[in-house]
């Protein structure tokens, strides 16, 4: 099983999930989606296994203070790579599955 965290290490809930999952036994893939930002084609294919569309993911706290609260469907995409911070966190995907760590038992769902 290949379990992949985009994970902040600052954020409490980030935080809750990784240390969530390896209570399960599994060593998670931890990716810093911050100084590593998942690509236009990671991102959509993310958002595929989520369910969801890309403002479904976005803060929108930041997303005002990047400029791009207004944005929808791919140009949001490519604008959440720019703008990592703006990305809800935690992700962790599993396979073909996805959540996101809020509430952490989404991610209890997909393990």
């Amino acid at each position: 099983m290949t379990v992949t965290i985009y994970h902040n290490p600052r954020c409490t809930k980030s935080r809750q999930a990784l240390a969530l999952i390896e209570e399960h036994g599994i060593t998670p893939t931890v990716v810093d989606y911050l100084t590593t930002p998942p690509s236009v084609a990671e991102l959509s294919a993310i958002l595929a296994k989520l369910g969801k569309g890309p403002e479904q993911i976005m803060r929108k706290k930041e997303a005002r203070e990047e400029g791009i609260a207004d944005l929808t469907g791919d140009e949001l995409i490519a604008a959440l790579v720019t703008h990592p911070r703006a990305i809800e966190r935690p992700i962790v995907v599993n396979g073909d599955k996805a959540a996101l760590g809020r509430p952490l038992e989404n991610v209890l769902a997909i393990l």
